[in-house]
């Protein structure tokens, strides 16, 4: 069973304009931005609007919108990073490896005999991730 959903947690404070994050993409329900701690060149965040804890709490119409986003970046990741593939990753509360509480859906683009990097919490550079965000937005004509 989840947990009560946190309207403290860092996504939501990013949804609200709290805190600034590289964004790729933005409709009405939902936003993609560059990961902080990225595991590989690319990693992107794609979030729902509305308030789910995640997966198990979120309803099914906030999910069908969040896939086809997750969908419509996967697509633009693979090729601005001219990556062999992509890793698409969802976790659920802490003992699923989540580790912020507000639903959300890692897109990673991968090359083949490259591992991912740890996520040891520390954050990427700025520009680098700027960088990276111009090359999916003019993709994703945002």
């Amino acid at each position: 069973m989840s947990a009560t959903y946190d309207t403290d947690n860092i996504f939501a404070k990013i949804l609200r304009g709290e805190i600034p994050c590289h964004r790729v993409y933005e409709d009405d329900a939902t936003i993609a931005f560059m990961d902080v701690m990225p595991q590989a060149d690319g990693h992107v965040l794609v979030v729902p609007k509305t308030p789910s804890r995640n997966l198990l709490d979120a309803d099914p119409a906030t999910l069908t919108g969040l896939i086809q986003v997750v969908q419509k970046v996967a697509k633009a990741a693979q090729q601005a990073f001219e990556a062999d593939g992509i890793s698409i990753m969802q976790f659920n509360e802490a003992a699923g490896g989540q580790s912020v509480f507000h639903l959300h859906v890692h897109v990673i683009p991968r090359h083949e005999g490259q591992p991912l990097k740890p996520h040891t919490g520390t954050m990427a550079d700025h520009a680098v991730l700027a960088a990276q965000a111009d090359k999916l937005r003019a993709l994703l004509g945002e």
